[in-house]
């Protein structure tokens, strides 16, 4: 269960929003669409997971459920078994992650709206679990460079001659001492490293190929100058808050919307109040504001209170 320190601030925002609501019988009905719901959350093991799923369990809470806290579950393949295996009852994931990873499948559909149909009737049919709702922000791949490279070939993220994945390529090709770093997954996934040493012909050596075993170490690492280039998720708040110059992408990577996955026995037991639910948390983030969301937990802000901020912001708990 979630603990005293954990509910605190949960607790402090549902009277503080209890008090403004007043007596609607909507409102009501909403406190309790999860009434004798019991639901283990999870996540993976990087900022944007910890925000939405922090997001979800003080909404959750908010509208009557009993509430497990199993955040950061471990990496993608750990948290995909915790969910089959029944570990967890729920996490947000990617619909390029699931078509290509999960399900095993080629190339996803460019259009994000079919593509998560696609994963959700495919994973419904297959392995009993759901896809409910999209994202309309992308945290899609990417790559950004070291200040002293963005410095040496002009790379602006402002400009017509940005520097793409096609020029990071012959960069590496022509400098022979650069540094490529990365997250533990990136270099062996079906929808990862592969798809830039493809479409730019150029393979990274794995003696200049560096891992780190925390994806948000990468960041920094880039900015200090110790690594050249960094693999980053494009939403990801550190971006701007360190002034990192992105790679431009021109669609070598895959689209990457959020979706809440349960089992389907799960769903079942409340699906409107699921289905409104995760339509309340998704709609309101662009992809800006999930940048900034982010990027305010990266420059230290406490979880909690950056996820009560957004659902106070935008009237999500009932």
């Amino acid at each position: 269960m979630m603990s005293t320190k954990r509910l605190l601030p949960v607790i402090l925002s549902l009277l503080l929003i209890s008090a403004s609501c007043g007596s609607d019988n909507g409102d009501t009905d909403a406190a309790n669409a999860f009434d004798g719901v019991t639901i283990n959350v999870g996540s993976k093991n990087f900022t944007e997971q910890y925000v939405l799923s922090e997001i979800l369990i003080q909404a959750l809470v908010a509208r009557g459920a009993e509430v497990t806290d199993s955040t950061d579950t471990g990496d993608t393949p750990t948290t995909r078994a915790a969910l089959l295996g029944g570990d967890i009852d729920t996490y947000w994931e990617y619909n390029s992650t699931g078509w290509v990873e999960h399900l095993g499948n080629g190339d996803p559909d460019p259009d994000g709206e079919k593509l998560t149909d696609d994963v959700a009737e495919a994973d419904r049919t297959q392995n009993q679990i759901e896809w409910i709702g999209r994202s309309t922000f992308n945290d899609t791949y990417g790559f950004v460079v070291s200040p002293d490279i963005a410095d040496d070939t002009l790379a602006t993220r402002y400009t017509v001659d940005a520097f793409d994945l096609e020029a990071m390529a012959e960069y590496l090709d022509d400098n022979d001492n650069t540094v490529v770093c990365v997250e533990p997954e990136f270099p062996g996934r079906a929808d990862g490293l592969v798809l830039f040493e493809q479409d730019t012909g150029y393979t990274i050596p794995t003696e200049r190929i560096r891992v780190f075993d925390d994806a948000a170490d990468v960041y920094g690492a880039v900015a200090d100058g110790d690594c050249d280039f960094g693999e980053v998720f494009t939403t990801d708040g550190r971006i701007d808050e360190l002034d990192l110059t992105t790679v431009v992408d021109p669609g070598v990577f895959y689209v990457y919307n959020v979706s809440l996955n349960l089992p389907t026995s799960l769903y079942e037991q409340a699906p409107d109040a699921f289905d409104d639910l995760v339509d309340d948390i998704l709609r309101p983030l662009s992809q800006s504001r999930i940048t900034e969301l982010n990027r305010r937990v990266a420059a230290g802000e406490p979880l909690s209170e950056v996820a009560q901020d957004y659902l106070q912001t935008f009237e999500i708990n009932p």
